[in-house]
């Protein structure tokens, strides 16, 4: 019998958190097991509620749950196959690159030996910025895989870079990272 894959998905800060939900339902659908740690940000966006019942297990928030037996960012990094940040914002995206691990999600990358997807999302004016542009570039350098960020109309009613990736190249750059 095979073992069942399992995916990570982080959810950030971002308008686009809500299309993580058909993310994560096309992930079920082809049978992986997705956990998915949802950032305080990110909380603001979709709900852990949500989140639940399409993966079908616990949404992990928060950095220090009393509730668990082992500290969760090990043991969600050593369960991972793979990582997916759908949708990375800049914030996550300049703190995974310099290093800074504050809460779960920064956490569980900075200690997984798993492949790392990320996803970014976010205004064109920050998809731009230099700093960024040279965070993605250091993430590349470390190995992490980045789907670029689609043009077109944005939440704030500009067009530009900065639109979350379509879920069915996500999922493809995903079938092809875990084989």
């Amino acid at each position: 019998m095979k073992k069942k894959v399992n995916i990570v998905i982080g959810i950030c800060g971002s308008i686009a958190a809500y299309k993580s939900c058909e993310l994560i339902r096309r992930l079920k659908d082809k049978n992986f097991n997705v956990n998915v740690i949802l950032t305080e940000s990110g909380k603001k966006f979709i709900t852990p509620l949500t989140l639940q019942n399409l993966s079908n297990n616990k949404v992990y928030t928060d950095m220090f749950d009393v509730s668990f037996f082992e500290p969760e960012h090990i043991a969600i990094s050593e369960n991972a196959n793979l990582i997916v940040i759908a949708p990375a914002t800049a914030n996550i995206i300049a703190k995974i690159s310099h290093g800074i691990a504050d809460d779960l999600l920064t956490c569980v990358v900075l200690s997984t030996k798993s492949k790392i997807l990320i996803c970014p999302a976010m205004n064109s004016n920050m998809w731009l910025n230099k700093i960024t542009q040279e965070n993605v570039l250091r993430l590349k350098k470390y190995g992490f895989h980045i789907i670029e960020p689609e043009t077109g109309k944005l939440a704030c009613n500009k067009e530009g870079p900065g639109r979350f990736p379509p879920i069915e190249k996500i999922v493809d750059k995903i079938l092809k990272l875990i084989k």
